[in-house]
């Protein structure tokens, strides 16, 4: 019954009751209330207070700790092997060395054994890792593996016997639906937020692998890698990231689905680290004008926009201009779908692909490949660096030059690839090995002898620009040059 309807009875028994004959009075007043109890049971908002304290229990916060090393406030930049190193570091001013800084999470306890799951970017170059329980105990914990490409990781620490979730099904997720989410927002911890799905499926900006699922519920910094759970008591996802111009939530947050979490979790448990399949192809959206202009009476699948060369794709034959449809008999109904079905095919593995060419529809075999771990490039052939003493000493990085491979791997015509990241500067700019340089500022970088020809120009002490890349993403670091 609606809230109007339940007014307008108020009303009658209020107005009308009072000149009816007693009798009929007597059968008609509780006939009314019992129609009034179900109404109002029927309008009454969801009651979590079960699902919290059965599986609150399996919630921790998670504490991390990072040194961060700085170098001595006044202390020229004089390398540590110099002789006058030692003499300025006793006699500059200078501030602690190092210090720590300090990080808030969320994870839950999947397995009675001591297995948690949390996000990667909450563990992520963390020192120390702290897991506290409700009831108060801490352990320290032991990283098994993270995977930034799903932003999960798997956490281990020695207990036993305890209370862990029950996992969901995300695929029966339904729109509307209520979801609750317990975390440690802002080091609060055990709290609870409710609220609903508000889409499924999303696909986020650098984040091809997981279809996140939306809701407006309160996720606020702090509630990282904590535990979706559906009405049913089940886990149905990690919530993970937030859309704000605040800093804390504005009703859009997102969760990554646990049927993915889980995927990962069982290959970061076995091998320490995510296998995932890959084929060479770029791809883009396939809009209705495109989709009418290659004869599709849908704008549904993945336009190829290139292939690269030898790649897996390339040797079954996939074109630029072919619209994939169907990979490993699964439907492609939009070009987010394929990185994920690509990721999850075991490499080596052969798979059926059903492609859109010149106005008909044809079936080819490819070969899946593995993927390159994030920030990991094939090693093999690659050019030493023979001026790397001079790129240590001024941006506190060695460096060397990309082999043909890897440049094909990158799909890039030049670069560099950092070996190793000595000095703060670099670390505090966030390098890593691993990444490669791009451009220096809006200069594309083509070969180490230009880097370090461009590197002259540079007055010393000024911040130098760097393109960097990372896995499928560049982003701009700005490092200061030393003075030497």
């Amino acid at each position: 019954m609606e809230l109007g309807a339940i007014n307008r009875v108020y009303a009658f028994l209020i107005y009308e009751v009072k000149d009816m004959p007693r009798k009929l009075v007597s059968l008609f007043v509780p006939v009314m209330g019992l129609i009034l109890a179900v109404s109002a049971q029927a309008i009454e908002l969801p009651d979590f207070t079960g699902l919290v304290e059965k599986h609150g229990a399996a919630v921790v916060n998670i504490s991390t700790t990072q040194i961060i090393r700085n170098t001595p406030q006044g202390l020229p930049n004089v390398p540590e092997g110099d002789p006058f190193y030692d003499f300025f570091r006793r006699f500059a001013p200078q501030m602690p060395r190092e210090h720590e800084s300090q990080s808030l999470g969320s994870g839950f306890v999947i397995s009675a054994d001591g297995y948690i799951m949390t996000n990667a970017h909450v563990v992520d170059s963390a020192d120390k890792i702290t897991v506290r329980l409700t009831d108060k105990r801490e352990f320290r914990a032991k990283v098994i593996g993270a995977d930034r490409r799903t932003d999960v990781a798997l956490l281990k620490i020695e207990a036993t016997g305890l209370p862990k979730i029950n996992v969901g099904d995300p695929n029966k997720l339904k729109v509307g639906e209520w979801v609750v989410a317990i975390g440690s927002p802002f080091g609060f911890d055990s709290s609870v937020t409710a609220g609903i799905v508000s889409a499924k499926g999303r696909s986020l900006p650098q984040d091809n692998f997981v279809p996140f699922i939306q809701t407006d519920v309160a996720i606020n910094p702090g509630n990282s890698g904590g535990p979706l759970f559906n009405m049913n008591e089940e886990v149905v996802g990690i919530n993970s990231q937030i859309y704000t111009r605040s800093g804390g939530s504005m009703g859009l947050s997102f969760a990554i689905p646990i049927d993915v979490a889980m995927q990962v979790a069982d290959q970061l448990r076995s091998t320490g680290k995510v296998t995932r399949g890959r084929i060479g192809v770029t791809i883009q959206e396939l809009t209705r004008e495109l989709a009418e202009s290659f004869g599709l009476s849908k704008p549904n699948g993945a336009l190829i926009s290139s292939v690269e060369k030898n790649a897996p794709a390339d040797k079954a034959g996939i074109e630029a201009s072919d619209v994939i449809l169907k990979f490993d008999g699964k439907p492609v109904n939009s070009s987010i779908d394929l990185p994920r079905l690509v990721a999850a095919i075991k490499p080596g593995t052969k798979v059926t692909v059903e492609l859109w060419r010149k106005g008909e529809s044809k079936q080819v075999t490819v070969v899946v490949a593995e993927m390159p771990e994030d920030g990991k490039l094939a090693q093999s052939a690659r050019k030493p660096a023979d001026e790397a003493g001079e790129l240590v000493s001024r941006l506190g990085i060695a460096v060397s030059e990309l082999s043909a491979e890897q440049l094909q791997e990158l799909q890039a015509s030049g670069g560099l690839l950092v070996e190793d990241v000595k000095g703060s500067a670099a670390r505090a700019a966030g390098l890593r090995q691993g990444d490669v340089l791009l451009s220096v500022g809006n200069v594309q970088i083509r070969s180490l002898t230009q880097f370090n020809e461009i590197l002259k120009l540079v007055p010393k002490g000024r911040n130098v620009a760097l393109l960097v890349r990372r896995g499928d993403s560049a982003m701009y670091v700005a490092i200061k040059l030393d003075e030497k």
